[in-house]
Order: structure tokens, then sequence, then C-alpha cells
């Protein structure tokens, strides 16, 4: 399958993925890989093979307990661009409307 330039400048502006206009190409044939590649999955025959699980259904659980390896909240702050009252501070992602 094949991606189109503007596919890409159109998935890049949904994900709000900075794209330079010289690597929309490159991009493209990415995508289009990858596409192909699950399109060949398509063509495998998987009659009568049952499905398979990341564990078995029998597996023992583990103890759900901290390690105790955990970031403090100084030390995470302190790698912020900014930070006020103990808190990230990010720039709006949804613009105020009025209704």
């Amino acid at each position: 399958m094949t991606i189109r330039r503007e596919d890409v400048e159109r998935i890049a502006e949904l994900a709000r993925l900075e794209i330079p206009p010289e690597g929309m190409e490159r991009m493209a044939g990415e995508l289009s890989a990858v596409l192909d590649f699950v399109r060949a999955l398509d063509r495998l025959d998987l009659a009568g093979l049952a499905p398979t699980r990341l564990a078995p259904a029998d597996a023992p659980l583990r103890e759900d307990e901290p390690n105790g390896r955990r970031l403090a909240s100084e030390d995470a702050l302190a790698m912020a661009p900014e930070a006020e009252d103990g808190f990230f501070l990010v720039p709006p992602v949804i613009e105020q409307l009025d209704p």
C-alpha cells in the first residue's frame, strides 16, 4: 500500500508531529513498508491454530510490593523546564472556548 505525501502531512498534523519537508518522502516510504508488512500477515494460514497468550493461565502471580526504586519529586521537578509549588507547568493543550 502506498502512502502519499498528503497522507503523511495529515497524519503528522493529527499526531502533532513536526516532520521537516525533506523528510516527508522518507516517512511516506517507511509508513508504506509498515502497512505492506501488516498486509502480509493477512496471508498467513492460521486455521486450526489456538490463540496464544502472553503467559500461561496457571502461572503464579508476583507479589505486588514496591521495590524501593522511586524518583524523588524534587529530582523530577529539578529536571522540568518549568515547575511551581511542586507541580510541572505545561502549556495548555485545549483552548478556552466561550460557551
